[in-house]
């Protein structure tokens, strides 16, 4: 099961990518699993030293009781600190910003989260990504 951020590549030019663990509740787990997860509008930032994701929209869970979980509560990422320290060290240049790209599990079942250190595109760069698209699709579909 794996959910991507397909805006963040239409949106940024990614420079590095990071995996960091996600600090989750058990209903927040049991609806992954299900798919149910959104990353309209998600980002990262630094609070004391950590790094947090916020407006990360998972679902409620189906079968939940009172013990279900807020959908957008802010959720902890879990890095070393040596990647920590690059990554504080990059948002503070100009232009830079940290952006979810996709949340997956693991071969032992944990829930990870790809990152992304991005830099914001401009109307004309994504007026070529676009173009880029589509000249890739017109040419998968001759090969075809």
């Amino acid at each position: 099961m794996e959910i991507k951020n397909r805006s963040a590549y239409f949106e940024y030019f990614i420079d590095d990518k990071f995996t960091a663990g996600i600090m989750l509740t058990g209903t927040e787990v049991k609806s992954l699993r299900e798919g149910k997860a959104n990353f309209n509008d998600s980002y990262c930032i630094f609070q004391k030293g950590e790094l947090w994701i916020r407006s990360f929209h998972i679902s409620e869970y189906s079968h939940g009781t009172v013990n279900n979980h807020d959908p957008i509560r802010e959720r902890k990422l879990l890095l070393n600190r040596r990647e920590l320290k690059k990554l504080e060290a990059r948002i503070k240049e100009k232009g830079y910003t940290i952006v979810p790209l996709r949340l997956y599990f693991n071969e032992k079942n944990l829930a990870k989260m790809d990152i992304g250190l991005g830099k914001g595109k401009k109307l004309h760069d994504k007026r070529e990504t676009i173009k880029q698209r589509d000249t890739d699709r017109e040419i998968k579909r001759y090969i075809k």
